[in-house]
């Protein structure tokens, strides 16, 4: 396994593999690249982040670009489909690295769609990490659920100074109304439409397994902006979701 990536996903993920006798290879910002131009087939694992993608798409082989495994949070769509990678192998990670060097913190059932889908639920199951290759539509699904997580979870747990299990058990209700906005983005913009009660318990069942995680909003492009854009776009009116980012100084107005 090729992980191009030396943050706190892909050095998470080397370090386990290599604590269970797995073959893997990470790339780094200067080293390994020569290693990717033998023959294709093998997936390529792609943890860096979002704004780097541009960066690392360059450099790969054209002759290897469909064996890349995409692992990115947000709406990775748009991107995918500009650069003729939309059908690529994706995954969504159910699981928590708190900082660079600390372990996996498993938080439930990655799943993967594409390609190279099975060889990766094959992998992740030898380290030990929960996994599952879905359909299109099911992973849809999954893409949308987790869009919502990263995005509502950030946003509350910054402006409220707490972790995600302080946002599922002090501050429901809240998470409840930005929830309900962010779902009708994702069913107007996607055509995906998740049942309110069955999103929030799958939201609250991964954070109160990884109760002490505190996320933040970041990626602005690809997470909350997308989100704002979308609303925008297809005239979704989204109160909660623009006073909250008013809030913590990211919008100038709500």
């Amino acid at each position: 396994m090729f992980i191009i990536g030396a943050g706190r996903i892909g050095t998470a993920l080397h370090q386990r593999a290599t604590e269970r006798g797995q073959p893997c290879t990470l790339v780094t910002r200067d080293e390994g690249w020569d290693l990717l131009g033998g023959r294709p087939g093998a997936p390529i694992l792609v943890a860096v982040c979002n704004d780097d993608l541009d960066e690392v798409l360059a450099r790969v082989p054209v002759h290897r670009r469909t064996d890349l495994v995409f692992i990115q949070n947000g709406m990775l769509r748009p991107w995918l489909r500009a650069v003729g990678l939309l059908l690529a192998t994706r995954g969504l990670l159910y699981f928590a690295v708190p900082s660079r060097g600390a372990p996996i913190q498993p938080g439930g059932v990655s799943p993967f769609f594409g390609e190279h889908a099975s060889e990766m639920v094959g992998w992740f199951t030898d380290l030990e990490l929960e996994s599952r290759a879905l359909d299109w539509a099911r992973f849809c699904s999954r893409d949308l659920e987790k869009l919502i997580w990263i995005a509502a979870f950030g946003l509350l747990c910054e402006h409220l100074d707490t972790d995600v299990g302080g946002v599922c058990t002090k501050h429901f209700p809240e998470l409840r109304s930005l929830v309900i906005e962010l779902r009708r983005v994702g069913r107007a913009a996607l055509g995906v439409d998740l049942p309110l009660d069955f999103l929030l318990n799958r939201l609250c069942t991964y954070s109160n397994a990884i109760p002490r995680y505190r996320g933040s909003v970041k990626d602005w492009d690809w997470r909350n902006g997308w989100l704002l854009e979308a609303a925008t776009q297809f005239r979704v009116s989204t109160p909660v979701h623009r006073e909250l980012l008013h809030a913590i100084g990211k919008l100038d107005e709500p």
